[in-house]
């Protein structure tokens, strides 16, 4: 089995490093889009071009599942993908705004993309999901991406972003590659649980698959 994954760069490495380990059998391809990071601050029409030469490219190299290990593009391009390319098979990387909301918190700061914190999907996912007394905070961090892809200002982006954040019981991080400074996060919210969705995918992508398998 032929699995592709792509991103606007190296976030999507954590995702891809969870698929493989309960996927280890399957053949993969990755494209790291850092020519076009950040996805969260394109237009939607950019954006979807940018994905269909992404998507065309790894269905040219035998791909049957797509996994789209970007929160900006899944919100904003998956269901234009499934429509325009029936015969693949899409997984999508969303905010785990599901998951924040089992762990009980009360008071859950998101921090995304400005294109992840102003979609439609973020809107659906918080009234799909919300319980009675939590409160979700949005906060959208422009050029955080760009500079944890670049290794260039990243303490200076999350000091500019997060110096007047609020106390919160938890963090969703909505954007694969705020995965990669997880820590670096966690230093401002020491008392709160920091969530994203990496295993989460990981476990569709693998039903996904087995499903196909035995269809075959």
């Amino acid at each position: 089995m032929k699995i592709g994954i792509f991103d606007s760069g190296k976030g999507g490495l954590s995702i891809f490093d969870e698929v493989k380990k309960v996927l280890p059998e399957a053949e993969y391809k990755y494209i790291a889009d850092s020519k076009n990071c950040p996805y969260g601050e394109k237009s939607d029409e950019e954006l979807m071009e940018i994905v269909r030469r992404n998507v065309d490219e790894l269905s040219d190299w035998g791909a049957r599942v797509i996994v789209i290990a970007c929160n900006t593009a899944t919100t904003r391009c998956i269901e234009r993908l499934r429509e325009e390319y029936p015969g693949l098979k899409f997984v999508g990387t969303e905010p785990a705004i599901k998951l924040a909301v089992k762990t009980g918190a009360k008071k859950i700061l998101v921090i995304a993309t400005p294109g992840t914190i102003e979609s439609e999907r973020m809107e659906s996912l918080l009234e799909e999901n919300k319980k009675a007394g939590q409160e979700f905070i949005l906060l959208s961090c422009p050029g955080l991406a760009d500079a944890i892809e670049n290794d260039d200002g990243v303490d200076a982006k999350l000091a500019e972003l997060l110096k007047d954040a609020p106390e919160v019981d938890c963090v969703v991080l909505g954007c694969t590659h705020y995965s990669l400074i997880r820590e670096k996060i966690a230093s401002y919210f020491p008392e709160a649980a920091i969530v994203d969705g990496d295993k989460g995918v990981a476990k569709r992508v693998k039903e996904l698959v087995e499903n196909l398998w035995k269809n075959e």
